[in-house]
C-alpha cells in the first residue's frame, strides 16, 4: 500500500433529515473483536433508537469489510456507510449510524444518501490522518556550520528530535523516507560538505490530512 489513511479519533456527527436523527459515531480499531465492541457500545449506548447500522473495514489492504442494514431495507444503509469508507481511503475503522425515526418515509434514495452521508459527516468532524515513514538521520555538525544548518532546518520544516552540543554539535533529525536523498545531498551542499550524516531508524508517523 503506497499511503494509509485513517481517522484521527473517535467522534461523532449528527444531520437531521426529514425529522429523522442519524448520529454517525466512528472510530479506530484494529480487529474484528474490537469493532464488535464498539457497535455494542453505540447499542447500549441509545438503546432507543429505531436502527443501528454498522460498517467497518480493517486492515492495511481492507481484507475484512463488513455492513448490514439493522432493519432497513436491504442496500439502503450498511452498504452506503461501508462504500463511504472506501471511497475516503480509510483503513482500520468502525463507524454506526444510529437512526430515530422521524416519522417521515425517505425512500431508497434518501435513506441511502442519508447513511453515506453521516458518515462522510462524522470523518470530515474528527479529521484524517496519514501514516509516513520517516526516515531518522544522525547529523555531526562543526560549530561553524551549525546556524547555516538551523537555518535550513527551519526554513524547510525539518522535525529536529534530538541535540547534543560536545566537541561538535550532534543532531538527529526525521524526514519522510522518500525525501532523505534530497536533504541529505542540501545539507551536504549547505555546509560545503563539513557535516557527516549517518542513517538512523525508520518511524511511522501520522499527520493530517486537508481535504
Amino acid at each position: 500500500m503506497s499511503e494509509y489513511r485513517t481517522i484521527k479519533a473517535a467522534g461523532q456527527a449528527e444531520l437531521v433529515i426529514k425529522k429523522s436523527r442519524f448520529i454517525c459515531q466512528v472510530g479506530r480499531v484494529h480487529t474484528e473483536a474490537e469493532a464488535q465492541a464498539f457497535i455494542a457500545a453505540v447499542r447500549k449506548q441509545e438503546p432507543k433508537a429505531t436502527h443501528h447500522v454498522p460498517a467497518y473495514q480493517l486492515g492495511d489492504d481492507d481484507h475484512i469489510q463488513r455492513a448490514t442494514d439493522d432493519g432497513e431495507p436491504a442496500g439502503t444503509a450498511g452498504v452506503p456507510m461501508l462504500k463511504t469508507l472506501q471511497e475516503m481511503g480509510l483503513h482500520d475503522v468502525v463507524a454506526v449510524t444510529t437512526r430515530y425515526f422521524g416519522g417521515i418515509k425517505l425512500g431508497a434514495g434518501g435513506l441511502i444518501r442519508a447513511y453515506a452521508n453521516s458518515v462522510a459527516a462524522a470523518v470530515h468532524q474528527v479529521g484524517i490522518v496519514k501514516r509516513v515513514m520517516l526516515q531518522t538521520m544522525n547529523l555531526a555538525v562543526p560549530y561553524p556550520q551549525l546556524d547555516s544548518l538551523q537555518h535550513y532546518l527551519t526554513a524547510n520544516a525539518i522535525t529536529l528530535l534530538n541535540s547534543d552540543y560536545g566537541a561538535a554539535v550532534a543532531l538527529t533529525i526525521a524526514v519522510p523516507k522518500s525525501e532523505a536523498a534530497a536533504v541529505a545531498t542540501a545539507i551536504t551542499n549547505q555546509t560545503a560538505g563539513k557535516v557527516t550524516i549517518t542513517l538512523g531508524s525508520l518511524q511511522a508517523s501520522e499527520v493530517p490530512v486537508t481535504e
